[in-house]
């Protein structure tokens, strides 16, 4: 019996390295009895049927996972954000953020291609960027012309995830970390403003003694994991804001006597984020009254 990462599924076939040995192997039965799939992160029991094939038998207790896309045992999770093409969202940061919070996950935000602005739109950013700073968010941003070593040189035995819309530049930067991937890229849809997918799985890069995920672009958040009463909670000063709130149960949006409220007004917390709460929460409350 063997033990080793799961780093890739394609096709039914799971791809578990064990330290830099590559395996292709199957789950046994008994995972579809308990209703179990393993996924792409997971650490593995297996047993080597022949030289680089074998099953999986067991599969280790996960400290987190994503949902969407699956991925297990995450240290951190990187936000990329592109400058332009497409266009920087604050909205669009905020929803990936709460998604971050929701499954517990240390969101670190990385805005690229910022080298594409004019002086006047690079401050606009940075004002922006500011408020996530203030937040306690690790922030980078970088051009075309960066390197990317200096933000992953340290993450021997870690396990980061990329995630962003498509065209936001993941597949770039892990070509600058590791050239000998050649990942694939391609240029934006000017119509759309967003890429095409080039990432079709999730799939592990063993780099800098650590993994680094590429995942497949976003076209749609999935929020249906997340109640409309536990949104405030994924909003870092709301949360802490709202522990002063005179109800309990406040969500701040009509009640009286809100702590939120008043820090909005004074400018303590930022009225685009409260802005960017208020319409999600919203769209959650109309979500579940259609259901």
């Amino acid at each position: 019996m063997r033990t080793g990462r799961i780093v890739k599924l394609v096709s039914g076939v799971y791809q578990v390295d064990v330290k830099g040995e590559l395996f292709n192997t199957k789950p046994r039965g008994l995972f579809r009895k308990k209703k179990l799939s393993p996924i792409v992160g997971d650490m593995v029991d297996f047993e080597v049927e022949n030289e680089k094939e074998g099953y999986i038998y067991h599969i280790h207790e996960r400290k987190n996972f994503l949902k969407r896309p699956p991925v297990s045992n995450i240290d951190r999770l990187i936000i990329v954000m592109s400058a332009k093409s497409p266009d920087f969202s604050a909205q669009l940061l905020d929803r990936f953020l709460v998604i971050a919070h929701s499954y517990h996950l240390k969101p670190q935000i990385i805005v690229t291609k910022v080298d594409l602005l004019s002086d006047e739109e690079y401050e606009q950013l940075n004002q922006q960027l500011a408020i996530y700073d203030q937040l306690g968010y690790m922030v980078n941003t970088k051009g075309q012309d960066d390197t990317t070593s200096t933000l992953f040189k340290d993450i021997a035995g870690e396990l980061i995830v990329l995630s962003g819309q498509s065209g936001v530049g993941k597949s770039t930067l892990l070509n600058q970390l590791n050239p000998e991937l050649s990942l694939e890229t391609q240029h934006i849809s000017k119509a759309l403003n967003r890429g095409r997918h080039t990432t079709r799985h999730v799939e592990l890069y063993s780099i800098n003694n650590g993994y680094i995920a590429d995942t497949p672009g976003f076209s749609a958040l999935d929020f249906d994991h997340i109640d409309k009463e536990q949104l405030k909670h994924h909003f870092r000063e709301i949360n802490e804001a709202g522990a002063l709130c005179k109800f309990r149960d406040c969500m701040h949006l009509k009640e009286p006597q809100c702590y939120v409220k008043a820090k909005v007004e004074n400018g303590d917390i930022s009225q685009m984020r409260y802005n960017h709460y208020v319409q999600l929460y919203e769209e959650l409350a109309q979500r579940k009254e259609r259901y």
